[in-house]
């Protein structure tokens, strides 16, 4: 049985609207995508959430993981989950498909199984899997000075800087001196030359600060330059990650993509987001020479390629943020990565460093911009005191709002949690960190 639906999934993933139907008949069977019997949700569940709200729970769960099901449901029932998704995989084989709510609570729309959500700063864990494929393919080392792919990087000071400790947020590179809005970001050529003229805020390695959007642009520069063909970060992705393994996930968002396909992301109200963060977060918020002001308010800020009439710009490559995807997207490429990378051909070496610990700066894992301890290595965020997941070899990417990705090589899972409600913690929305714990009893 399990041969026939492997043979027949690999059929119909060229195709998004047969993979959809086939996905859909296994629910209604009672078995995974790949074969396996599963606890099956009923297709209609209705739950009552706070205040007399009504929600529809869809998907099915491998058996041992019943208990990211209950979670997943209480995130309705307490956690005032809107709308949003849990995919996990095992290697190749999904175990966990669950989705429920409303895609937006203007249009009350349903969160169908396959609605892409915007998912911020969980983008830059895709964009880290294009630079470990570089790793990978011998395009560049991360041990090596930036300039050596990049000569013109080496200006104003930047000279030292190697691609790890850009990669750590370890670079001082957190915000742009020049002006930097959508036009710039459209023009590669004008954005690297903005980049380089960058001065860092301190010498190589010496301290770190979380480099909210800049990063993604660093990277994007430096496959243009490393890839033999000079595509963008973007469609390397798509064309070496994405389309590889089937999966819906956009750096660089289409045109062609129906707007009612990608969830918008309710953002908090004005009294969740003041008293829902630290005080010295909130603070720094509101002036304007701070690190993360800088970082992530102005300049271009985490808000520019968002769409109020198309939910996010489309064309416009933000590799940092301006993702979108599927929670199932998002767990598969996790979990290929936690078992052993062959779908994509990742080497063994490259494998290994993603799994080792994160290295400190002289000061520690103290960032600047959050004020308070985050561990990041080659583009990943790692498991620590401030922000666990998984077992510490996992590495993986959080996003503003409360998406989470990430791969686990000790157990070979790969995660995935998209939502349409914006939460403010940072050290892990509660609906994902739920999520999370109950994944850790399976």
């Amino acid at each position: 049985m399990a041969e026939q639906l492997h043979f027949l999934r690999a059929f119909v993933t060229r195709s998004r609207w047969l993979r959809f139907f086939f996905d859909v008949a296994c629910v209604l069977l009672g078995i995974g995508s790949r074969g396996a019997v599963v606890t099956r949700i009923e297709a209609e569940s209705e739950l009552e959430g706070t205040r007399g709200s009504r929600w529809h729970i869809h998907g099915w769960v491998s058996p041992g993981f019943e208990a990211v099901r209950a979670a997943f449901v209480e995130n309705f029932a307490r956690r005032n989950e809107l709308g949003g998704a849990c995919a996990v995989f095992r290697g190749s084989a999904q175990v966990v498909d669950l989705w429920g709510g409303v895609r937006d609570r203007a249009s009350q729309s349903p969160w169908r199984a396959d609605t892409m959500g915007i998912v911020h700063s969980a983008t830059k864990g895709m964009a880290a899997m294009v630079m470990a494929l570089a790793d990978s393919r011998g395009w560049l080392d991360y041990e090596q000075r930036v300039c050596e792919y990049w000569p013109e990087f080496a200006q104003n000071g930047k000279g030292e800087i190697t691609l790890r400790q850009l990669l750590a947020h370890q670079a001082g590179l957190f915000g742009f001196d020049e002006p930097v809005d959508r036009e710039v970001v459209a023009d590669l050529d004008r954005l690297a030359g903005v980049m380089e003229r960058q001065h860092p805020a301190w010498p190589a390695g010496a301290r770190q600060a979380y480099h909210a959007i800049s990063l993604g642009f660093y990277e994007g520069e430096l496959i243009r330059r490393v890839d033999p063909q000079h595509r963008t970060l973007g469609q390397v992705f798509d064309q070496e990650i994405a389309k590889p393994l089937g999966i819906d996930f956009y750096i660089r968002v289409p045109e062609w993509i129906p707007d009612e396909e990608i969830a918008p992301l309710e953002a908090p109200s004005l009294v969740r987001r003041i008293f829902g963060m630290p005080l010295s977060v909130t603070l720094d918020a509101m002036r304007s020479e701070s690190i993360l002001h800088r970082a992530l308010i102005a300049n271009p800020g985490t808000q520019f390629y968002l769409d109020p009439q198309r939910v996010v710009v489309r064309n416009l490559e933000v590799p940092s943020g301006g993702g979108v995807g599927s929670a199932r997207a998002i767990a598969k490429a996790y979990g290929v990565l936690a078992s052993g990378g062959r779908e994509l051909g990742l080497d063994s070496r490259t494998l290994a460093a993603l799994a080792a610990p994160a290295r400190p700066t002289p000061r520690g894992f103290f960032d600047e911009c959050f004020h308070g301890e985050a561990r990041f290595s080659l583009g990943f965020m790692k498991p620590g005191p401030t922000f666990p997941f998984g077992r510490p070899s996992a590495f993986g990417a959080p996003g503003a709002g409360g998406a989470m990705g990430y791969a686990d090589p000790e157990t070979g899972i790969g995660y995935g949690y998209v939502t349409s409600r914006m939460g403010t913690s940072l050290s892990g929305d509660p609906r994902d960190v739920a999520l999370r714990a109950a994944l850790l009893e399976a």
